[in-house]
Parts: C-alpha cells; sequence; structure tokens
C-alpha cells in the first residue's frame, strides 16, 4: 500500500492491509471548494458542485489541447510544407515536459501531503494493465533507442529535433510508467482541480501521440503499397509521385551497414507497441481522473480479492494454444509471400480461412458463457466502478472499428461479384467478425457485472488468514509451516475436486478468449493487413477513401483486441 494514507491510529507493521479500508475520521476529510458555489447552503453540496466544476474545466482544457495538436497533425499531412513534421515534434514536447513537471510535483509534493490519499479504488489498476504499461512502455523506450541510433548513424541529413524528440520520450515514457505503477489506485484528496488539469493535459498529450503514431505509420503503409504498385507498371508510364514523399528521402537512405538495418528493421517491428502504450495509459490516468475527491465507503471495499489460478482449466488452454500455433504459421506464411512485389492469391484464402474456422468458435464459446451467466446466482455488482465504466466503454468503441470496416467490406463484396472464391471468404469473414465482436462484448460485460464468487468455507478461511498475518507478530517454526502448507495444498484440492460445472466452463471459456485474442492481436499488428493488401474494396471505394477508412478501423480493432484479453481475465477470475 502506499506510504501517503494517514489514519489516526497509528497501524502495526503487518496491518498495514486495513488501513485502505479502514474508515478515515471525518476531520482529515478534505471537502472541495470552488468560487461559484461558495453560497451553497451545505458543505456536501457545494463539494458536489465543485466536484462537477472541477471535472468540466479539466475536460475543456483537454479538449482544447487535442484540438490544437490534431490542427498541427492535420496541417502537417494535408500542408507538409507549411508544418512539417518537426513542428509537431516540437509541440508534443513541450506537452511532454508540462506533464512531466505536473507528474514530479504530483510524486513528491501532492501525494506527500497530510491525508492526501485516505481511500485506494481496489478495483482501479489490476496487474495486468500495469504490467501491460510495463511492457509497452520497455518496447516504446527500445524504439525511442533504435530511433536515436537511426537519426545519429544519418546526422548529415537529419535535424536535431530528430533526437531530441525520442530523448524526451523516453524521459515522458519512464516518469509516466512509474506513476501508473505506484498511483494507480490513488483517490487524491488534495488539490483537487490542479490535480485533474494535470491528469487531462496528460491524457491529452497521450491521445496526440497516438494520433502522431497512427499517422505516421499510416503513412508509411501508403507509401510502401503504392511503390509497389509502381513496380508492377510497365516501363514507359510515368513514374509515380507521392506528396508524403520528401525530397530528402531518396538522399537520406540508410547505408549499407549492419548496425543501420538492425536500427531501421527494430523500429519498424517495435512501432504498434507505442500506439497500444498511449492508449493504455490514456485509460488509466482517466480512471485516476474520476477518482479525484472520491471517497469510498467502508462497506464498498472487498475483504476478500480473487487471485489468478490455473485452477480446474484444461481444455480451454488445450484448444487456445492450438489456435495460437496454428495462428503464428499462417501468420509467417503469409508475412513471406504478402510482402512479394506479387501477393500470391492463395496466401489470402489461408489468411481468411483460419479466420473462418477460428470466429465461430470464439462466438459459441461467447453464447455459451453469458447462457451461463444468465443460469448463475451470482448478484450482480451495482456499486459505482470507474474502471468498469470505462472498461464498457472502450470494449463498445473499439468494437465499432473492427464493425465498420466489416460493413463496408460486405457492402463491396456484395455489389461486385459475391460468387467468387476469395470474396466469398472475405464476405464470410466479415459477418463472422461482425457476431464475433458483439457476443464477446456481450459476454465480458455480462460477466464483469458479476460479484466475483467465493465459497463460504474460503471466505472463512482467507478470513482467518488476514487476522493471522495483521495479528500474529511472533516468529514461525518449521513445523508449523509445513503444517501451513499441508493445509493450503489440501483446500486446494478440496477446491478443485468440488468445481462446480458452471465455474469450470466459464473458466475455460474465458482461458480460451484469452489465448485467441492474443493471436489476433499479434497478427495485424505486426503486418498482416490483407483488408488493404487483397486490393478489392480498395479498387470499389478508391485508394484515399478506403485507407481513411482503415486508418480509423485497424488501429480501434488492434486496441480492441488487446482491451479484450483484460476482460476477459476479469471474468475468469471472477469465474
Amino acid at each position: 500500500m502506499s506510504d501517503n494514507k494517514v489514519s489516526r491510529q497509528k497501524p502495526c507493521h503487518h496491518c498495514k492491509s486495513r488501513s485502505a479500508s479502514a474508515p478515515p475520521d471525518t476531520s482529515t476529510i478534505h471537502y472541495e471548494k470552488f468560487w461559484l458555489y461558495r453560497h451553497c447552503s451545505s458543505v456536501q453540496q457545494r463539494d458536489r458542485q465543485a466536484q462537477k466544476a472541477g471535472q468540466l474545466f479539466s475536460g475543456l482544457l483537454a479538449m482544447n489541447v487535442v484540438f490544437l495538436g490534431s490542427a498541427f497533425i492535420s496541417s502537417m499531412i494535408f500542408n507538409h510544407v507549411a508544418i512539417t513534421l518537426a513542428d509537431v515534434w516540437i509541440l508534443l514536447s513541450i506537452l511532454k515536459v508540462l506533464c512531466l513537471c505536473w507528474i514530479i510535483y504530483y510524486l513528491l509534493g501532492t501525494s506527500r501531503q497530510p491525508h492526501a490519499v485516505l481511500y485506494r479504488d481496489s478495483h482501479a489498476g489490476p496487474i495486468w494493465i500495469r504490467g501491460s504499461v510495463l511492457l509497452f512502455g520497455s518496447f516504446s523506450i527500445l524504439l525511442n533507442m533504435f530511433q536515436i541510433g537511426y537519426s545519429v548513424i544519418l546526422i548529415q541529413c537529419k535535424s536535431m529535433v530528430e533526437i531530441v524528440f525520442p530523448s524526451i520520450e523516453i524521459l515522458f515514457i519512464c516518469t509516466q510508467a512509474f506513476f501508473l505503477w505506484h498511483h494507480s489506485k490513488d483517490c487524491i484528496q488534495v488539490q483537487h482541480n490542479f490535480t485533474r488539469c494535470g491528469l487531462m493535459l496528460t491524457i491529452a498529450t497521450n491521445l496526440l501521440l497516438w494520433l502522431l503514431a497512427v499517422t505516421n505509420d499510416t503513412i508509411h503503409m501508403e507509401i510502401e503499397s503504392q511503390l509497389r504498385e509502381v513496380e508492377q507498371r510497365f516501363a514507359g508510364k510515368a513514374p509515380f509521385s507521392h506528396p508524403y514523399l520528401r525530397n530528402e528521402t531518396i538522399s537520406c537512405t540508410c547505408p549499407n551497414t549492419t548496425i543501420c538495418k538492425v536500427f531501421q528493421k527494430g523500429y519498424i517491428l517495435l512501432y504498434p507497441f507505442n500506439t497500444e502504450y498511449c492508449l493504455v495509459c490514456c485509460s488509466v490516468l482517466y480512471v485516476i481522473w474520476k477518482n479525484v475527491g472520491r471517497r469510498i465507503s467502508h462497506h464498498h471495499v472487498p475483504h476478500i480479492k480473487p487471485k489468478f489460478k490455473l485452477q480446474g482449466v484444461v481444455f480451454g488452454p488445450l484448444l487456445g494454444t492450438t489456435a495460437v500455433i496454428i495462428g503464428i504459421c499462417v501468420f509467417m506464411i503469409y508475412q513471406i509471400q504478402a510482402t512479394g512485389s506479387a501477393p500470391n492469391h492463395q496466401v489470402f484464402v489461408m489468411y481468411y480461412s483460419y479466420y473462418i474456422v477460428l470466429l465461430p468458435l470464439m462466438s459459441v464459446g461467447a453464447v455459451i458463457g453469458t447462457i451461463i451467466h444468465a443460469l448463475e446466482k451470482r448478484e450482480l455488482d451495482t456499486l459505482k466502478n470507474p474502471t468498469r465504466s470505462l472498461d464498457v466503454i472502450l470494449l463498445m468503441g473499439a468494437a465499432l472499428g473492427q464493425i465498420g470496416m466489416s460493413y463496408f467490406s460486405i457492402v463491396a463484396i456484395v455489389a461486385t461479384d459475391p460468387r467468387d472464391l476469395l470474396n466469398s471468404l472475405i464476405l464470410s469473414y466479415s459477418v463472422l467478425l461482425i457476431f464475433q465482436n458483439i457476443t464477446q462484448n456481450v459476454f465480458i460485460i455480462d460477466g464483469l457485472h458479476r460479484q466475483p464468487f467465493i465459497s463460504p468455507g474460503k471466505e472463512e478461511e482467507m478470513k482467518e488468514e488476514q487476522n493471522h498475518e495483521a495479528c500474529n507478530q511472533r516468529r514461525v517454526s518449521m513445523l508449523e509451516l509445513g503444517q501451513e502448507i499441508r493445509k493450503v495444498s489440501l483446500s486446494y484440492l478440496h477446491s478443485y475436486s468440488h468445481l462446480s460445472w458452471k465455474r469450470r466452463a466459464l473458466r475455460e471459456i474465458s482461458f480460451f478468449l484469452v489465448l485467441c485474442n492474443i493471436i489476433l492481436w499479434v497478427m495485424p499488428t505486426f503486418g498482416a493487413h490483407p483488408v488493404f493488401e487483397n486490393g478489392l474494396e480498395k479498387s470499389f471505394y478508391g485508394y484515399s477513401t478506403w485507407f481513411a477508412i482503415v486508418n480509423f478501423g485497424l488501429p480501434l480493432s488492434v486496441f480492441y483486441r488487446m482491451h479484450s484479453v483484460g476482460g476477459l481475465l476479469e471474468v475468469y477470475v471472477t469465474a
């Protein structure tokens, strides 16, 4: 637990975990104030109005920053002479420096004030979310190191901004990851408005970094695809030129050295992790923003937290691992053949056939899981939970990207030739993908709103264990330690043998869907984009229109798969 929590009574060394759930003294509560509502009749009413006003003004700050940055990025795309990429980098560097100043002030000032963190949200910042922040953040740091090395090698044709920007980015990623790892559960009770504005500024900065990363990735994909078309043209036709290609692209090429090729390939390989890192940080920061000034009731704090255990699952991991292995093989074959000058027709058939087999299995599993939820006797969790509300919004919103692209593909296929083999496969793939997204969302959202299942015997055992850890300060002998290990082992075997078929089925389905969503995240993240490379929709809608659709839908679909993994793990743990 954080050292910033202050209670009236000094807890014992073994009772730190109880301080978060203990109700604080009312004299330690810092009610919010706002000059517009200074004449309110009661303190509680003034506190509620001030909280809404603070959220409104901080939200307006983030909206203006996002609009300003979006205007810069859009100007860079459509008028790259007046606004260059260096100008966008300078703006984002200023925003990152401001965010760094606020994060450092929060770590060293705000969070260390008396009674600053009286409550901590147990639902916020689960271990897999914070772990993904560290994982994607580490890859993003490595990405920026590759970018710095690549710019240093080509220093004769690169500006200093291309070295300074990734250096500031590394410092920003490290500081932000440290902040999110240690303070993602905070319900800060002091300096409410300043904290909200700092959080919203950081959210806006991460959104702009994500928008720039998606835009740059899209530009690279567009250049690569159009240059591939140029190679297939007849020699007598005019050479192709594109506005995104600068004049220095030809002169500033990577020399024929191993280290330069490593930097170049490593940058391309790690590029998707940067976009995912920005989105994950935005979701965690939003939960912290919602928890500013929040006071959690003593009865709302869960006494027992379910833990992740591979208990009672056999077929889910087996089928999921099979799907992952087959998917990796399909992905490697696709990448080898589709990256050539003339992609093979059969590789698209193989790719879509894999999806057509996997998606119905995932849909059937989600439907069965939803039916089991309906048959269960577990109560619905109706308490206020910002983390769960955000998860539902992100699941529904991110699914719109893949669903939207699927509907555009369906219209294009039906209007052209749906009887062709490849077209019929794409049509089936699009329909199944829509159904799979809907059924999986229903299964996850229904599972997130269920109370964790804990048997009465296990509950008493865990309570006794907590009391034992909190109050027993004597040293444990080797004999007593052996008895405790034997007791835990017998309890594990007992609960495994008495696991009901409903809970076992939910765990099997959740684990299977976790592995399937992981492989469906890996394939488009690392370069498999048949929706753009098969040429069907591109020829029907036109190059620019279809690329704009893919630019909107593909990043959302990638984020949806990654976010679904977190939701499914939550369903698995609470089953």
